[in-house]
């Protein structure tokens, strides 16, 4: 069989099947559009650019995402190494300097000698040749029509990305440092609200114009994961105090009790000279956001690097279209990764890479591809995308997606600590001894 494959895009999940392969000797091409075209969310010319946050999420051992990095791991992920070379501080969470993490992953794609890059816009795909598509949600165009024709219709929700400000334009008399429940070293900043400060705000949040969206709007859907801060609040008037606003776990300590409400400001880059605001995605108007996030105690000057921005997030119907192995029942030579297949998340798109171009890798080889088990993380969101739903909505990981003990364990940390050696042992299970194609 031929050892050559196309990928079509070099976002986390394109890059991630790159490598994979190209380490297995598979001569890969791999196609990005830019520079030569931007998508609305996009800036940089960089590979892998992170566009909503910057954080990868925890790194517990007993979380879902600390499962699913232990899993990325066994499969040799660069995202992963990119990110910890890379790290800024977050508590117990995962973050990277957006910028260096894409300039380290564009270098170690580029530089792989069996990796050549095409700086094109792809407009089709040939079904005889190997291929996998890793285009994103935000896939548009000739492109876009060409996969519905493949997939049948598709389904269409949206994103949106939160806010930065600048650290030197926060007022620091009104913040104050600290992690919830003192995990971590203080890595965020936190801006504590009164009730009457709270109400206030909530108010003119509720009433705030927002920007008009594309011409795609008609069908409005919003992944809940990436939820406009807005919208949230339109649920009622406490809903933002359970969520992003929660203030379990702090204290203020110019008060020594707990806020009524708090708005946390996560470190963008290891210089700490910008924040973003942790789960407020917007849709405001810009002019509405300077306005509206002014009222948050210690943002009443806050200069914006980056206003919230919303966009269009494609998927594809994979249960209706994807085998388990992530190509198309109808033309087993296309594969799909990502994002698009409905896997939501940064881990959980770059696993999804991993795992194409780990089925790739088998098809090129004839080896007999072993399917995560259920009771890991991957195996359970493959799972997911690839089982019959009615109304399939994108996923991201969670415990709820894996089956539960033989033996119930009440306590819940004990529960999932033992979710996850259950699963870290269930993946070692998977054969990935380098070996050439």
């Amino acid at each position: 069989m031929d050892k050559k494959v196309k990928i079509l895009g070099a976002g986390l999940a394109g890059c991630e099947a790159a490598y994979f392969l190209a380490q297995r000797g598979v001569q890969v091409t791999l196609y990005e559009q830019k520079p030569v075209k931007f998508s609305p969310a996009h800036k940089n010319e960089n590979f892998a650019e992170l566009v909503c946050s910057n954080s990868l999420k925890s790194m517990r051992e007993d979380s879902c995402q600390g499962m699913l990095k232990n899993e990325m791991k066994h499969f040799g992920s660069i995202v992963l190494q990119a990110a910890y070379e890379c790290a800024v501080p977050a508590g117990g969470a995962l973050a990277v300097d957006r910028d260096i993490f894409s300039e380290i992953i564009t270098q170690k794609v580029k530089n792989h000698p069996n990796i050549t890059i095409c700086y094109e816009e792809v407009t089709d795909i040939d079904t005889d040749e190997l291929t996998i598509v890793a285009t994103g949600p935000l896939t548009e165009g000739a492109l876009y029509d060409k996969i519905k024709s493949m997939c049948g219709a598709g389904m269409s929700f949206y994103d949106a990305a939160a806010p930065i400000v600048m650290a030197d334009s926060i007022d620091m008399n009104k913040v104050f440092a600290a992690s919830r429940y003192g995990k971590g070293d203080d890595d965020y900043l936190n801006c504590p609200f009164n009730k009457e400060e709270y109400e206030a705000f909530y108010e003119a949040l509720v009433n705030a114009e927002r920007a008009p969206l594309k011409s795609f709007e008609d069908d409005l859907t919003v992944y809940e994961g990436c939820m406009p801060v807005e919208v949230m609040a339109g649920r009622g008037a406490d809903t933002l105090r359970y969520g992003p606003m929660r203030p379990v776990g702090l204290r203020d300590p110019r008060t020594g009790h707990r806020p009524w409400a708090n708005v946390q400001l996560r470190c963008e880059n290891r210089e700490k000279t910008m924040y973003n605001l942790v789960g407020f995605q917007t849709n405001l108007k810009w002019g509405e956001q300077k306005r509206v996030f002014g009222m948050i105690p210690g943002l009443e000057n806050a200069q914006f690097v980056r206003y919230g921005v919303m966009h269009r997030n494609s998927f594809i119907n994979s249960p209706a279209v994807l085998n388990n192995t992530l190509n198309l029942k109808e033309y087993p030579n296309v594969y799909f990764a990502g994002q698009i297949t409905g896997m939501e998340g940064y881990t959980e798109s770059s696993m999804c890479g991993l795992l194409a171009g780990y089925f790739v890798w088998c098809k090129l080889t004839g080896a007999q591809p072993q399917i995560p088990a259920l009771t890991t993380i991957s195996g359970a969101l493959l799972n997911y995308i690839t089982t019959p739903n009615k109304d399939f909505q994108p996923m991201g990981a969670n415990m709820g997606i894996l089956p539960p003990l033989e033996n119930h364990i009440r306590d819940k940390r004990e529960r999932y600590m033992a979710l996850s050696v259950r699963g870290k042992a269930a993946i070692e299970e998977i054969d990935l001894t380098l070996q050439e194609a």
